[in-house]
This record gives C-alpha cells, structure tokens and sequence, in this order.
C-alpha cells in the first residue's frame, strides 16, 4: 500500500493504524485504500483543528468512522445502481502455505459484516488490535462498560456464526 502524507507529520505514524481500520471495518463494497487516502487527506487537512495531540488516535479513529460510512453509502448506492462490485485488489491467496490462514480470515471478515458495527468496531479494537477495554472505551468515545458489553455480545454472535458454518 503506498499511502502517504507529507513528510514529517504526526500522521505518518498512524498511517497502517489507519489503513488496517479501513479495511477491517469498510465491508466488503468498500476499498480500503480509497477509504484510507481519504482519511488520512481529511485528517491532514483538519490536524491544525487538534487541540491535544494525546488524543490524535481517537480523533483518527472518528474521522475514519465518518469517513468509512460515506463510502459505504456511496457503495450501497452503486450496488443499487448496477448490482456490480467495484473493482478491488486481486485477494488470491499466494503460496500454498498462506492459503489457510487466509481462508480462516476471509471467514472472519465475512462475520464481522455481519455484525452491527458498534459490535464490529469494538472487536476490531479489543480482539483484533489487542487494545484494552479502556484504550477502547476511549476512541469510541463510550463508557467502559458499554465497550464489555458490546464485546460480550459480539463474541457471542461471532460464536454462532462460526458454529452454524461448521455446523
């Protein structure tokens, strides 16, 4: 991915952060690098208006929530125009060794689609990126107990769902 932003910001850090959300909570309509350049073409253009650089994370993770439902709007939309996919990046799977675990995590993906996204946002946070319920209550901007119980409810769905597919 060649995402990039001018030399010497406090963005450049952020920058495969930013990329892994965008295509962990775009969708399948939603090409997470477009999504990504936006975000971070946002962020560059608003960053004078943050007034606490502790909080440039969750200030990220906010625009890229708003960022991401605008693209997903404007997919739902082609999808209801022409019911064509947009052209993504070929996924294939590269040698024979890595196609396994690219399967577990296509299945993966396909059930955080399908839950609601605070649920999914929450996952992504806490089980994928491995942040604490704290760190995530503070980007969501939620109590932390919100945070546990979005989780609790998410882990549970993602249970089902897993045990309907090996059914």
């Amino acid at each position: 991915m060649s995402l990039s932003i001018p030399p010497e910001s406090p963005l450049d850090a952020a920058v495969p952060t930013v990329a892994r959300w965008c295509a962990r909570l775009g969708g399948p309509w939603v090409d997470p690098e477009d999504a990504a350049q936006d975000v971070l073409a946002t962020a560059t253009r608003r960053l004078p208006s943050l007034r606490d650089p502790a909080l440039l994370e969750p200030w990220l993770f906010g625009i890229t929530r708003r960022v991401l439902a605008a693209h997903r709007r404007r997919a739902w939309w082609r999808r209801w125009v022409s019911s064509e996919p947009p052209e993504r990046a070929d996924l294939r799977p590269g040698p024979e060794q890595t196609a396994q675990a690219l399967h577990r995590a296509r299945r993966l993906q396909g059930w955080l689609e399908q839950l609601p996204a605070a649920q999914r946002e929450v996952v992504v946070l806490c089980a994928l990126e491995e942040r604490s319920s704290a760190e995530a209550a503070d980007l969501l901007g939620v109590p932390q107990g919100t945070v546990k119980s979005r989780l609790r409810l998410a882990m549970a769905r993602l249970r089902a769902l897993a045990e309907e597919e090996d059914g």
